[in-house]
């Protein structure tokens, strides 16, 4: 059965970090491409990062230079280091395992706010 959790989700005052976490099971996650991506109220949901099997990553303009996407093979995780948060990070943020098929977890939120 596979699964993606999530956590680490919360509330947060602008300009401080939040670490998400994801916990891969049921698949080789080590041959997977990882992902976070996030929908905000009432828009789509987008891409923030990713990384693959090889560890090469990829960010979403809007968080370059302030979130950092990292996995470990052996635990089979994925984190998201989000610091200088902004109120426009505020979403719902969901972990993603992309190969041949693709796998989704149910979500966790963040809330930029003072």
């Amino acid at each position: 059965q596979v699964q993606l959790v999530e956590s680490g989700g919360g509330l947060v005052q602008p300009g401080g970090s939040l670490r998400l976490s994801c916990v891969a099971s049921g698949f080789t996650f080590s041959s997977y491409a990882m992902s976070w991506y996030r929908q905000a109220p009432g828009k789509e949901r987008e891409l923030v990062a990713s990384i693959t099997s090889f560890g090469g990553t990829n960010y979403a303009d809007s968080v370059k230079g302030r979130f950092t996407i990292s996995r470990d093979n052996f635990k089979n995780t994925v984190d998201l280091q989000m610091n200088s948060l902004k109120s426009e990070d505020t979403a719902v943020y969901y972990c993603n395992a992309n190969r041949w098929v693709t796998y989704w977890g149910q979500g966790t939120r963040v809330t930029v706010s003072s």
